[in-house]
């Protein structure tokens, strides 16, 4: 009887047969812990959170005297200030900003008298160029989520976040047994008839830039003991084994036999030209692939169906490199002298791929571990306004942009909760979260730049959360308002609270130091419109203008002790062991416009939100009440 092969299945078939099988019966990646400084390339087991602020203490950003800024309020070109020199302190950036200090002023801005006194002709502004505590990073902040290739730049970020060692998958160990009387190791010098061992080489290449590790093992002659023996040994070994070649209908082809005495053959025959003999089949819950001998059918059955497993065991995919055309969501200045590369995050809105500028400074190393892309802005240019159209060099495929989830709007910790549950229940789906303030997500929907924005604006006619606003901005509507989560608002203050704060009254004690949000974020608004109320005027407050843009570089502040007080929520005061003065229950909501409504981005989203797991994690960071996560307060 002439050699039928077992089956003769349709590729995509196939494949997610194979794949589920597999899945259904364990297949998957174990965990392992490495040092950061030899992470790079591996990808992540589940989220890392920053252990410290980086920077750690407040540090110069410039050559220059560090002051207290008090004592040159009212200097101008003809009322000078002067200083003496116990009164100002020389510093070189990266110097610790002494204690009771807290503006630098630029060396070049010093005029110095021959008495040791030096003049001022501009005040300075309290902390002014003075890079932050957790500008870069925040202690508690997620720097990666899960299953997440670690990227140099992501090394920078969890040395500076003060990670010293990180979770990761272990790579797979694929075992590679060549098969074959005829078949001889690789020489100058072959006989004839010999055929030249070369596919474990060729397969070794593609498993290395799959981040797999190859092991090639001794060639073994058509014997079916042999075989067995030999895959017995890399089975023990290995997580996958390739047998290659006899799959196909030659006379001593003994793998199919084989395999099945170990396991069980799922597929023999695959509908496709070259790679009809391969073999698809487990062994204690490993795959092992039957590989054609001829190299071009060998390297399409690798790519066809191991390809995917390693896929599906790091849940992830590579980045590919390409350019594309995007819609610039913001204004970017830049000087004329210099040919500038600034790092943007992308996601596709409205048949439109938006590219919103990252942090631009030479110390916010996480900005280039964030970014999707990179702009050039030639030398020449001053820059490009928003709504421009510019070519950014991917990072990332092209089709990863229309299978990101934008977000641009209010900060609020839940976001890279939902960024990584997103990712981790399809490794396709990723998120962007741009941190812009209510009004300024409320602007971005307007703008068609977001599927959803993060608001909580306080009206204060009625106590009503959002709802006015979004009738104000979107007379015609077009838009949903999703129910998120309410949350504790109020003043995080300092452990053991020794100021002694017990209200907003208290923010204007001439010892007391306050850190702000920006303007147009929701926070903002409502220590703005609690002032008004108690007719507190916030000049009096010491360090009102000193803007943050999140709630955790707020704590961060106050626990590193260059602040006593600052408005924000309570998760962000938890992190920080900060003391807690509520103010409010406030209504964090997502704005959704009807555009976005049907993708399955924002399907997949409304799905995170009512799950349990959702729920969980809120719980874990404390401060959220959640009653009806999910589903639309009012449809507009």
């Amino acid at each position: 009887m002439a050699f039928q092969y077992l089956t003769n299945v349709p590729l995509d078939e196939a494949r997610e047969a194979y794949k589920e099988a597999l899945l259904t019966e364990g297949f998957g990646a174990g965990t392992e812990t490495v040092p950061v400084t030899g992470s790079c390339g591996r990808i992540t087991s589940e989220p890392v959170y920053a252990a410290i602020c980086a920077p750690h203490y407040p540090a110069s950003a410039m050559d220059g005297i560090a002051l207290k800024a008090g004592l040159t309020f009212g200097a101008g070109e003809t009322t000078p200030a002067t200083l003496t020199s116990d009164q100002f302190i020389v510093v070189d950036t990266g110097d610790p900003v002494p204690e009771g200090c807290d503006a630098v002023v630029m060396i070049e801005d010093v005029i110095r008298q021959e008495d040791g006194t030096v003049r001022l002709y501009a005040p300075a502004a309290p902390w002014q160029h003075i890079r932050q505590i957790g500008e870069d990073i925040c202690a508690g902040e997620m720097i990666l989520p899960s299953y997440t290739e670690i990227s140099p730049a992501a090394i920078g970020s969890m040395i500076a976040g003060g990670v010293t060692e990180v979770s990761v998958l272990e790579k797979p160990v694929v075992g590679i047994i060549p098969t074959g009387d005829e078949i001889v190791p690789p020489t100058p010098d072959p006989a004839p008839g010999d055929i030249l061992e070369f596919n474990s080489s060729i397969f070794s290449g593609m498993l290395d830039g799959w981040k797999a590790v190859p092991r090639t093992y001794p060639i073994v002659k058509d014997n079916k003991e042999a075989i067995r023996e030999a895959l017995q040994n890399a089975l023990a070994e290995c997580d996958i084994v390739l047998l290659n070649a006899g799959s196909s209908a030659g006379r001593e082809d003994y793998s199919t036999e084989v395999i099945a005495s170990l396991g069980t053959v799922l597929f023999h025959g695959i509908a496709i030209k070259p790679g009809k003999p391969a073999i698809l089949a487990a062994c204690s819950r490993k795959p092992v692939i039957g590989v054609p001998g001829y190299p071009v059918s060998g390297i399409i059955v690798l790519e066809q169906f191991l390809k995917p497993l390693i896929d599906c065991w790091y849940h992830t995919a590579p980045a590919p490199q390409e350019t594309c055309t995007a819609v610039l969501s913001k204004n970017v200045v830049s000087g004329l002298k210099y040919r500038e590369y600034v790092r943007v995050r992308m996601g596709e809105v409205g048949g439109k791929i938006m590219a919103s500028p990252l942090g631009r400074g030479s110390g916010v190393v996480s900005s280039f571990m964030k970014a999707d892309g990179i702009m050039e802005i030639p030398q020449g240019v001053e820059g490009y306004e928003a709504g421009s159209e510019i070519t950014v060099r991917l990072l990332k495929k092209r089709e990863e942009l229309s299978r990101t989830l934008v977000a641009i709007g209010s900060h609020d910790p839940l976001l890279d909760e939902i960024s990584d549950l997103l990712h981790a229940s399809d490794p396709s789906l990723h998120m962007s979260s741009t941190h812009v303030g209510s009004m300024g997500g409320i602007m971005a929907v307007k703008r068609g730049e977001t599927h959803i924005a993060g608001v909580h604006l306080l009206n204060e006619s009625d106590g009503v959360y959002n709802t006015a606003y979004i009738k104000r901005y979107f007379p015609k509507g077009g838009v949903r308002l999703v129910e998120c989560v309410g949350r504790k608002q109020g003043l995080m203050l300092q452990a053991g609270n020794p100021k002694n704060i017990k209200g907003i009254g208290d923010l204007t004690q001439p010892d007391v130091r306050y850190v702000n949000r920006q303007k147009g974020s929701g926070t903002r608004i409502l220590i703005d419109y609690l002032c008004k109320k108690e007719g507190i005027e916030t000049g009096r407050i010491y360090g009102y203008d000193r803007e943050e843009f999140t709630h955790t570089s707020v704590a961060a502040q106050i626990a590193s002790g260059t602040a006593d007080a600052g408005m924000g929520i309570f998760s962000a005061a938890k992190l920080y062991d900060l003391d807690f003065l509520p103010v409010c229950m406030e209504q964090y909501d997502l704005l959704i416009p009807d555009e976005a409504w049907d993708t399955d981005l924002v399907k997949k989203l409304l799905e995170i939100l009512k799950s349990d797991v959702f729920r969980k994690r809120l719980e874990a960071l404390g401060g959220y009440e959640l009653n009806h996560p999910g589903e639309v307060r009012e449809h507009f």
